[in-house]
């Protein structure tokens, strides 16, 4: 039975215990914890850029080349938040979409997923940012005006903590322990002078993430679609926008926007 059929789109998500995951069909979604510990059929059927709707190879972030080197929401701002400039009225790609995105609360936080790692994102996108991470824990160490002064903090930090999640740790639930809130603490005198009116003296709560998982891989093979279009297994999970099969293979959702993928029950 087809349970979808659509171009993929990065999963939503609902921020309850356990997180809830659906994938967004034209006309439909599916909640993707109700396929946990049942087999299923994915199948590679094309592509559609999630810009232009081309049906061509996509080259990243869902987007084909074309799109991807002129649209702004590719810009390099996104990945580099240190880059923006839209505070100093300044185009990048197109400047009232940098302004709309740029100008707005961002957070500067500290996560655990593997290690402890400083990430950056609109005010608007938690915890649906540190969900799509996979992070256990999340803590707030400032909330700026503007990705300007967020990037700049991350930069910053960057030369304490790492700003990359190890996937594959995530993945197999290999978690330290950090005290989350003395490490923020830490970060206040090593943020830039004009990011330091944006640390809050009193400490934020420490979130925690609940994830539908039952059984965690030991080892991990994860699945390409364009070398194996498609592929059958039994799901044992979900974390970050990975769903997690019983012989260790993963399938990054995200990593694979773009791509028109059919889903069956068997």
């Amino acid at each position: 039975m087809t349970v979808f059929e659509d171009v993929l789109v990065k999963m939503s998500t609902e921020f309850l215990n356990p997180i809830q995951y659906y994938l967004h069909a034209q006309e439909n979604f599916i909640n993707v914890n109700q396929l946990i510990s049942k087999d299923v059929r994915f199948s590679l059927r094309g592509y559609q850029c999630l810009n232009c709707g081309q049906d061509g190879k996509i080259f990243r972030q869902g987007f084909c080349y074309n799109c991807f080197t002129s649209i702004p929401q590719a810009g390099d701002w996104i990945m580099r938040p240190e880059l923006s400039k839209a505070h100093l009225d300044v185009q990048d790609r197109d400047l009232a979409y940098e302004k709309k995105v740029q100008l707005q609360p961002h957070i500067v936080y500290l996560a655990t997923a593997s290690d402890v790692k400083v990430g950056v994102t609109r005010k608007t996108q938690i915890p649906t940012r540190w969900i799509d991470q996979g992070a256990s824990k999340a803590i707030v160490v400032a909330e700026v005006p503007n990705r300007y002064l967020a990037g700049v903090a991350e930069v910053a930090l960057k030369n304490h903590f790492t700003d990359k999640t190890n996937w594959r740790r995530m993945l197999q639930n290999q978690l330290n322990e950090f005290d989350l809130a003395m490490l923020r603490d830490q970060c206040k005198d090593l943020l830039p002078e004009e990011v330091q009116p944006y640390f809050s003296v009193s400490s934020p709560e420490i979130l925690e993430l609940n994830y539908p998982v039952e059984q965690y891989p030991t080892k991990i093979s994860s699945l390409n679609l364009e070398k194996m279009p498609e592929y059958s297994g039994r799901i044992s999970g979900i974390k970050g926008q990975y769903i997690l099969f019983e012989d260790g293979t993963v399938f990054n959702v995200r990593a694979n926007e773009g791509n028109v993928v059919r889903l069956d029950l068997i």
